[in-house]
């Protein structure tokens, strides 16, 4: 007796469609921009009133891919795009022409101490072990950029583990840092939804000094925390000496405005082991297991 198969699908696939659609006759009816399939149709996608659908399909399309490439969770790092690695810090001094660029360019360089830290702490996490359904957990996922995010996307790569960039679309040129791993390079047009992205897979995240964009990303995340919306992570602070001159969290507190266990949300470092050690204390206190 013929066994009987029951086809998957009726409907052509919308690949097959759109191939088809590629080949159609000549005419005035055809040649309109009306006439074009809605999902090819770049004028239509970038209408003002389409933002809701462009807002699922840029969150969407990073998902499907972390999830194919079976990523289970990230380590995220944040930090300036301006922190020089240590073997060109010099170029920012010999380029500065007066005192107060000098002095600011002798601040960067003693900060391109940062760039070790966070490539070798990329290299510590990125050697963490698969789950037994084969996913990977701790996975580097940087901004894509230069400095900072470049170190820790070249931690990874130092380990041949592969690591995430999650880029924007800026008004002056750039490109992702060539540590990143091209399948796992992406880009957004919304910031929101780039850093809902961050945050979404994140199991822990370390903040090295930054400006202003390193300051949104870091108190949206200590903003969950504090609210109760996410559950806590380990959350590091690499070089206290930088972000207790430039936030003063105990004025928060005196003031009134965050509450001293607040504070405990996250924790000073001032080197890689004593931060990969301090994520690895977190989940054992807590329950033992690898982060899910």
């Amino acid at each position: 007796m013929t066994e009987t198969r029951v086809p998957s699908r009726v409907f052509p696939a919308a690949k097959q469609d759109a191939d088809a659609a590629a080949h159609n006759i000549s005419t005035p009816q055809t040649e309109s921009p009306a006439y074009r399939l809605a999902f090819q149709d770049m004028d239509f996608l970038l209408r003002e009133d389409l933002r809701p659908v462009r807002f699922q399909l840029e969150l969407l399309k990073t998902q499907l891919i972390l999830e194919e490439a079976h990523i289970g969770s990230t380590f995220v790092f944040y930090g300036s795009a301006r922190i020089p690695e240590p073997a060109k810090a010099q170029a920012l001094l010999d380029m500065a022409t007066d005192d107060k660029s000098r002095r600011i360019a002798e601040r960067l360089v003693a900060k391109s101490k940062y760039y070790d830290m966070a490539r070798e702490l990329a290299q510590l996490c990125s050697n963490f072990p698969r789950d037994e359904a084969g996913r990977r957990h701790f996975v580097v996922c940087s901004g894509g950029g230069p400095s900072i995010m470049e170190a820790a996307n070249r931690g990874a790569a130092d380990v041949h583990a592969e690591s995430i960039g999650l880029n924007i679309v800026l008004p002056h040129e750039q490109a992702p840092n060539p540590y990143v791993t091209p399948a796992l390079s992406t880009q957004f047009h919304y910031f929101a939804l780039r850093k809902m992205h961050f945050l979404l897979h994140a199991r822990a995240l370390a903040a090295f000094p930054g400006g202003f964009g390193t300051f949104d990303e870091l108190f949206e995340l200590l903003t969950l925390i504090q609210t109760g919306k996410v559950a806590p992570i380990p959350v590091l602070l690499f070089g206290r000496e930088f972000w207790e001159r430039v936030v003063n969290f105990d004025a928060l507190v005196e003031e009134g405005v965050v509450s001293e266990r607040d504070l405990g949300i996250f924790r000073y470092v001032d080197s890689a082991a004593e931060g990969w050690r301090v994520v690895q204390e977190f989940y054992r206190e807590r329950d033992g297991k690898a982060p899910r």
